[in-house]
């Protein structure tokens, strides 16, 4: 089965937002019988980390207490698609044509108009965005549909290494204007929210952490397929294979892995690597593999499903990304208690313990990688202890339930916060709340000092 048709909204009355709207706003609670209404918009359903966070909540938080309702966008070229892993948890999304990754006036007003619609006619109590062009263009339609919490989780940013500089000074100014309209923003790892402060975000009280959540299972049982890669591949048990798995996309840059595995060849000349995905630099980087010493060096097998039979046969994955929120191949690959060598980016950090869990290196430094993979290939005995605690760690605090379990919370912690703002402010006085609508927050500021004086 394939992607499923675009859905398209009938027409409607155009949204007015950022000022007085007809409505009510709507209560964020729901009745004792009906179900909390959530909305989760991500950009895309692609191969990655992201759609399969939000696949296992919108399956997760679909129950008598929650209704989880999955709209997404369209993919790009040579990314790949989780629509049927999502159908296999029993989740069906809406797919809009018009919400795509890249800028695009034309679709990006479309997007709006189509999500705005959306949430008119699903009436959520909560939106959820996840990424970039979803979280601009979800937030601002929810707004202006009157829908009262909004959450965004960042799994990761595009601040730099994605755009030219000014773009990513563009990107930021947004994201601090959407911020103070969000009430909650989460991220998937501390040193994520630790970036989000330093580029004045939001405030660190506004940030929560919730850490990925992702059926591991399968990858801690891979050894059992021991054996089956290297026989479709061709390759001897004594050939030393390091494989990258991710988006053939520049901010991955596995053109750095590429002039490292050179030097990796002039001391381990029978070693192999493995490229397991797909995407627009593709071409490029096959045209970089053709040439000595690489040829016939360097196999792209595309993406796979069976990732946990990739896992079993080789003997290093190495994650040469220039940016990352939280790598989802790494913990995977740290499931399956496979070494892990990856650049010190993002969230990267969060998961490897240099020496511990795995082994970091700076960025853009082929030399440091290429010394990295090779300390490894050449410390077996070493790169099994330090893979048995990756494995111990990743199983322990990438639970799918606890993802699962600590959304509940903070959802249901939102709904009630906002339900007790509503009754204090139903039960106030008449006098006071003129008063305090009369004040502008400068004023009140400047009547504070004063007191104080």
């Amino acid at each position: 089965m394939g992607a499923p048709r675009p859905f398209e909204m009938p027409d409607e009355t155009p949204p007015m937002c950022l000022g007085d709207r007809s409505e009510e706003p709507r209560s964020a609670t729901a009745s004792a019988e009906a179900p909390i209404r959530i909305a989760r918009v991500l950009s895309r359903l692609n191969i990655g980390g992201p759609s399969r966070h939000v696949i296992l909540l919108t399956a997760g938080l679909n129950d008598e207490r929650f209704h989880s309702t999955l709209i997404v966008g369209r993919e790009d070229t040579h990314e790949g698609h989780l629509f049927d892993e999502a159908r296999a948890h029993g989740v069906e999304p809406i797919r809009l044509a018009s919400l795509r990754r890249d800028v695009h006036l034309l679709d990006d007003g479309r997007a709006f108009l189509h999500l705005f619609r959306l949430f008119r006619q699903l009436r959520p109590q909560i939106v959820h965005t996840h990424a970039s062009k979803a979280g601009a263009l979800g937030r601002l339609a929810a707004r202006c549909a009157g829908v009262p919490i909004l959450v965004h989780t960042f799994h990761g940013h595009t601040f730099h290494s994605y755009f030219h500089p000014l773009l990513s000074l563009l990107f930021r100014a947004l994201e601090r204007a959407l911020a103070r309209w969000t009430t909650r923003i989460i991220t998937i790892s501390p040193t994520l929210k630790e970036e989000l402060i330093r580029y004045r975000i939001a405030p660190a009280e506004k940030i929560a952490v919730i850490p990925l959540g992702l059926e591991l299972e399968r990858f801690a049982e891979s050894d059992r397929f021991r054996g089956e890669l290297r026989r479709q591949l061709g390759l001897d048990r004594e050939i030393p294979i390091v494989c990258s798995i991710g988006r053939l996309a520049p901010v991955k840059n596995h053109a750095l892995l590429l002039q490292a595995f050179v030097r990796v060849l002039q001391y381990r000349p029978e070693a192999h690597l493995l490229l397991v995905g797909d995407g627009e630099l593709r071409p490029r980087l096959q045209a970089m593999s053709d040439r000595p010493p690489l040829c016939g060096h360097v196999s792209f097998l595309g993406w796979r499903e069976d990732l946990e039979r990739i896992y079993a046969d080789v003997d290093l994955v190495v994650n040469s990304s220039l940016n990352e929120g939280t790598p989802v191949a790494v913990i995977e690959a740290m499931a399956a208690a496979r070494p892990v060598v990856a650049t010190a980016v993002g969230g990267t950090p969060d998961l490897i313990r240099h020496g511990e869990t795995g082994w970091l290196v700076p960025p853009k430094d082929p030399e440091a990688l290429a010394a990295r993979i090779l300390y490894v290939l050449d410390h077996p005995e070493e790169a099994t202890r330090v893979a048995q605690a990756a494995q111990a760690f990743a199983l322990a605090h990438f639970r799918a339930d606890e993802l699962i379990r600590r959304m509940r919370e903070l959802y249901l912690t939102l709904l009630a916060s906002q339900e007790g703002e509503r009754a204090c402010i139903a039960h106030a006085p008449e006098g006071s709340l003129k008063t305090s609508r009369a004040i502008s927050p400068t004023r009140r500021g400047q009547s504070e000092k004063l007191t104080r004086t």
